[in-house]
């Protein structure tokens, strides 16, 4: 393995960091309605726990509504009970074959949460992505017949990598803080 192999080994397990933290900020509920935000719901069916997309459709016609249409119609009532049990705050409303989720306004201490959650999130992404630096920290030294010239230049590669993630995850960080704040 050579110096390069180890940053480029750092780098793709940096973004598959940020990627992550991407994810779960996309399940964080801002002002609109976006389908992401049931991503983590999990419905009892056929006997099994199962994400919610996998057995209806989740749609948002309107900024402050999501429709879900089931599937098995049969499961309107599974479905019903998980949206309800998620730790969303959501009430939804069954008509006919289609269950309405309307999103309530959120609170201003609402708000103020759902930013601290964010900023912890963030936190986890930086852990994974000093983490990463870290093991490839210490594959570098293992690696033999190198100059210290460029064991210190792939170092150095090694930490602007890093920093840049962690710049990016900042960025990411305000952007979904902006977004949690606006009324």
């Amino acid at each position: 393995m050579t110096l390069q192999d180890v940053v480029k080994q750092a780098r793709a397990a940096m973004d598959k960091a940020m990627e992550s933290t991407r994810r779960e900020f996309a399940v964080i509920r801002s002002g609109k309605a976006t389908t992401s935000l049931l991503d983590l719901v999990r419905v009892s069916a056929y006997g099994n726990e199962m994400p919610l997309n996998q057995v209806a459709s989740v749609s948002a016609p309107e900024p402050r509504l999501l429709t879900v249409t089931p599937w098995d119609k049969g499961l309107s009532g599974a479905i019903d009970k998980a949206l309800r049990e998620s730790d969303l705050g959501l009430n939804p409303v069954t008509q006919g074959g289609v269950i309405r989720v309307p999103l309530p306004p959120l609170t201003e201490e609402r708000r103020r949460e759902l930013v601290k959650v964010v900023h912890k999130l963030a936190e986890e992404g930086r852990v994974a992505v000093r983490h990463a630096r870290h093991t490839s920290k210490e594959q570098l030294k293992k690696i033999e017949h190198v100059s210290e010239d460029d064991q210190r230049r792939a170092d150095h590669d090694l930490q602007k990598v890093t920093d840049d993630h962690i710049t990016h995850l900042d960025e990411m960080v305000e952007a979904k803080e902006a977004e949690i704040m606006e009324v």
